[in-house]
């Protein structure tokens, strides 16, 4: 089995860390590129989802109100039908107290009867309103998944631009960091994951740290250009590199990752 191969003067580090900087800072730039897109998708799609729900929630109160109608509507028959039975029993009966007491029933039914239509008129008015609400929560999805059908077209279409890119540069990463030893590999991401921008490793620009203005002692400079040893830059918290360095660098790599992402693409 063959020895992981590490790097191992001071200046062969800074290569190897300058190297990966760059490589990961172009799959940085592809995942920029593709922005909030995976998250807007998913929050649609969570939306979506919803929308569903309270949709088939105000379709089942719908179909339950209608349920109360039917059954006030069946009331209202059974009632008059009553109302004829008691109305034909009144034309037999044999006293006042007996045509008082079906006289009574009907009076009961008929107000029953009215009961159930003033439930029924409720019951419409709850139906007219929560289908304007079924129909608005339809238009409402129909919009939401005509967006999510945008946002995944879009996402894939991104994806399938810079997939195989990625892919070429994710493989680089990973070979770039294991010829890095353990520690300083995690001094690299460390330094990089507490930076907004990803960088890590940076160049001397203007006498300055990429990114910064603060300037570096005349000394420090000569120190970083020599290539003796890491230093890191006490204002950013940066790893160091001189400019030279880092032009070579990124023409190397420039060149190295042009290679395999055109290897890739025969294959």
């Amino acid at each position: 089995m063959a020895k992981k191969t590490t790097v191992s003067t001071a200046e062969d580090k800074l290569r190897a860390l300058y190297d990966l900087q760059l490589i990961d800072s172009r799959i940085d730039r592809i995942r920029v590129v593709r922005g909030e897109l995976p998250l807007e998708v998913e929050d649609l799609e969570d939306e979506i989802a919803g929308l569903r729900t309270r949709l088939e929630r105000l379709e089942e109160e719908v179909d339950l109100v209608n349920q109360r109608i039917a059954a006030y509507k069946n009331q209202i028959e059974e009632s008059n039908g009553l109302i004829t039975k008691y109305t034909e029993q009144q034309n037999n009966v044999r006293n006042n107290r007996e045509f008082d007491s079906l006289n009574k029933e009907i009076e009961y039914q008929t107000l029953e009867i009215e009961l159930c239509e003033k439930k029924i008129r409720e019951c419409l008015a709850q139906v007219d309103q929560k289908s304007e609400l079924v129909v608005s929560s339809k238009e409402k999805v129909e919009m939401r998944d005509a967006d999510l059908v945008g946002k995944r077209s879009e996402l894939a279409e991104i994806i399938s631009e810079t997939q195989a890119e990625e892919s070429v540069l994710t493989a680089l990463s990973e070979k770039m960091s294991s010829s890095i030893e353990a520690r300083l590999l995690a001094s690299y991401q460390r330094i990089r994951n507490s930076a907004k921008n990803g960088l890590a490793v940076v160049p001397i620009e203007r006498q300055a740290s990429a990114g910064s203005y603060i300037k570096i002692p005349p000394q420090r400079q000569i120190d970083i250009a020599q290539r003796k040893r890491i230093i890191v830059d006490e204002h950013s918290g940066r790893i160091l590199v001189d400019k030279e360095l880092a032009e070579e660098e990124q023409v190397r790599i420039d060149t190295q990752i042009t290679k395999a992402i055109a290897k890739a693409k025969k294959q």
